[in-house]
């Protein structure tokens, strides 16, 4: 790969990524405190991004890879893209928010799906190449809240400009996109059966009654998931954290170095029990966040926040290579976007929708009871380890190298 190409994919990532996490962190935030937003409201807002990701292989699968260059789709999708995080910010009515934020996190999802097929049609060898260019997707979102916290120091009061720092970034990767290396359709042309959009020849794994438990596990896996996307960021400022934005990041960190262990427990346990270890460390964030503080109980405030890459990397990462070693070649791009549908989409679709009663239905006089709202997602996630542990049988050990694992960095697979 030419040196210039390398660098223009670097960037694209990470905008690509410093977008997101510029305003999906604090948003619970912002709504609450800004927008006085009921905690339905704040999960309902949050469930945007989810239903954009059960439309989006649709918009992927049926425009973008057959009709126009996928730079040119990203292109014009970020600069829509732009406009309405712009906008948003004039917006006080958080009902009105959430129609907003839909419409944007339409134009946002398939981007995800779109940047990677931008990069892995530039790579000859995409289990050497695509780490060290996704890895700047993770640094981006790292980024942004350094620089909500450290840079811009942006007060609970201020937070409508992370809105703007992600539509100035947007703006600035719609440029870039018409710049990048061609990518031209490679479907043009030819006709998709009905039953190829929906991904149905994937369904065939559902044979394999280990698989349908896995598929099962991941949407209820991600219910909890989405209450420390949703509320983190809210609880951490109500208890007391200073910089908390910043110190989410810490999560990310962890991720990053996860990821390089994932071979060597591969190895050693096998996917059952890989997938098991990260259910157990979701059970065990959310336990710390309900027993923590932010005085002597410090220490298990960061350690939930720090468990997130365990939580990701073993459970999603895993999950991910695990769905590839049961589809085979015919069927993978299928079977990666029915998973990615199934716990990115009806799993957080249904979770953030869950977690706004939740919070609501611990909230009397304004008054937030977290610890109750935290025992929560702690059950759901030991509920789920266990039934996975006793009914899912395969404990395969697939061969992978190191680079393997580290395709899966943290990679929202939509396509």
């Amino acid at each position: 790969m030419k040196a210039t190409t390398r660098v223009q994919l670097s960037v694209m990532m990470f905008l690509n990524f410093f977008i997101w996490g510029a305003w999906y962190v604090t948003m619970g935030t912002y709504l609450d405190k800004v927008l006085h937003a009921s905690g339905v409201q704040i999960g309902a807002a949050y469930s945007a991004m989810a239903i954009a990701t059960i439309i989006s292989p649709f918009f992927v699968g049926m425009i973008a890879d057959r009709f126009f260059a996928a730079q040119k789709v990203l292109a014009v999708l970020h600069l829509v893209g732009a406009l309405l995080l712009y906008y948003i910010t004039t917006i006080q009515n958080p009902n009105s928010f959430y129609w907003v934020l839909l419409l944007y996190s339409l134009m946002y999802a398939p981007t995800l799906a779109l940047a990677n097929s931008v990069a892995f049609r530039q790579m000859t060898d995409t289990s050497k190449e695509f780490a060290s260019i996704r890895v700047f997707g993770t640094i981006g979102w790292i980024a942004t809240g350094w620089m909500i916290d450290k840079v811009f120091r942006i007060g609970t009061d201020q937070l409508a400009f992370t809105f703007t720092m992600a539509a100035v970034a947007s703006f600035i990767l719609a440029v870039l996109s018409f710049f990048l290396p061609d990518t031209p359709p490679k479907a043009k042309g030819t006709k998709a059966t009905f039953k190829q959009i929906l991904g149905a020849d994937a369904f065939v794994l559902f044979k394999d009654r280990s698989f349908a438990i896995f598929f099962l596990a991941s949407v209820l896996i991600c219910i909890p998931l989405s209450f420390y996307y949703s509320f983190t960021n809210l609880f951490l400022t109500e208890v007391g954290m200073q910089n908390a934005t910043s110190n989410m990041t810490f999560g990310q960190f962890s991720e990053a170095l996860f990821i390089l262990l994932i071979p060597v427990f591969f190895r050693r346990l096998g996917v059952k029990w890989m997938i098991a270890i990260g259910m157990i460390a979701w059970t065990l964030r959310f336990l710390c966040f309900g027993y923590g503080n932010a005085d002597a109980g410090m220490w298990m405030l960061f350690a939930g926040i720090i468990l997130h890459g365990v939580c990701f990397d073993f459970f999603f990462v895993t999950g991910q290579i695990y769905t590839d070693s049961k589809a085979g070649v015919n069927i993978q791009s299928q079977a990666q976007g029915m998973i990615t549908m199934a716990t990115y989409g009806i799993g957080m679709w249904i979770g953030t929708l869950l977690s706004g009663y939740v919070k609501e239905a611990y909230t009397v006089n304004n008054v937030v009871n977290w610890k109750g709202i935290w025992m929560v997602p702690a059950g759901i996630a030991f509920a789920v380890l266990i039934l996975f542990v006793l009914l899912f049988k395969d404990n395969r050990k697939p061969v992978i190298t190191e680079p393997e694992a580290e395709i899966g960095l943290a990679e929202t697979r939509l396509t």
